[in-house]
């Protein structure tokens, strides 16, 4: 079967979809149906065969090309989505609820429009809906998100002095642990480690599975080793150039290859304070 490739606007992940007799070219616009109604995207790469038994079940085809009509009105509801999301902001305001808007978003003919927004709990909007519905003349669909997706929406820059990764290139939120912080010696204050949407940054687990990978086999850092230089304890790990740092019992650092030291500490069991201290830190973020 013919598949392509395709991006919504505005939209970092990629899905695939079926072609039947449609001549579509990359970066050409088309209509899809979706879980939310028949939605705009584009050509993210040139059509191309997939075997059916590598196909992903039940592919959704490509509905139609998008007409230049259909685009005229994309942009039109389009430019109303700010003076829609003012509306929403304000009837949050007087109908008192807790919760915080991050965005309107039009379907592109107009049939229904998206609210997102945040909040610690959930909310009854129904009053809200019934008042937007009115005012704006079309059907009004209130979806709840995380701050995570919220960061992903609004964007920004991140302590690295780039665009946040969930607005640029990332397609999907991993979990991300206290505990990749601390396997890669960073600091584990909460302010130092976490991104604008206040949760763990999505970078801290890139290379995690390198740390890991590196410091298998190694003895941890306060034990006792031998290199060529003579005998002490390791101080930190120098991942990136692959050397371990060695503080030796006269006082001074040396470094060595992995391949060059000798463990000469003996394996203890776990004391119940060091699980409790690593069950208390080792938590989850989605």
């Amino acid at each position: 079967m013919r598949v392509v490739k395709v991006k919504f606007p505005g939209k970092n992940k990629v899905f695939l979809y079926k072609i039947e007799d449609l001549e579509i070219e990359i970066e050409d616009m088309m209509v899809v149906e979706t879980d939310r109604g028949p939605k705009l995207c584009y050509a993210f790469t040139d059509p191309y065969e997939m075997s059916d038994q590598e196909a992903p079940p039940d592919l959704p085809p490509i509905s139609r090309i998008a007409t230049r009509n259909d685009l005229i009105k994309a942009e039109q509801y389009r430019l109303k989505e700010p003076e829609a999301y003012g509306i929403c902001l304000q009837r949050i305001k007087s109908h008192n609820l807790p919760m915080k808007l991050v965005a309107a978003e039009y379907a592109f003919d107009g049939s229904k429009i998206t609210f997102y927004f945040t909040a610690d709990g959930r909310v009854d909007f129904r009053e809200l809906v019934r008042d937007l519905a009115h005012r704006l003349r079309t059907r009004i669909e209130m979806l709840q998100i995380g701050v995570r997706d919220e960061s992903k929406i609004t964007g920004g820059i991140g302590v690295c002095g780039r665009e946040f990764c969930c607005a640029t290139f990332l397609q999907k939120f991993s979990p991300v642990s206290i505990k990749m912080a601390k396997d890669q010696s960073l600091s584990l204050n909460p302010a130092k480690v976490s991104g604008g949407c206040g949760r763990l940054m999505c970078c801290l687990a890139y290379e995690h599975e390198t740390y890991l990978m590196y410091r298998k086999g190694l003895p941890k850092i306060g034990k006792r080793c031998q290199c060529a230089q003579g005998i002490g304890k390791v101080s930190r790990y120098d991942i990136i150039n692959e050397r371990v740092i060695i503080m030796l019992e006269d006082g001074h650092e040396v470094s060595a290859a992995r391949d060059d030291i000798k463990d000469l500490s003996q394996p203890q069991d776990q004391t119940e304070e060091e699980e409790e201290e690593i069950d208390a830190e080792d938590y989850i973020e989605e």
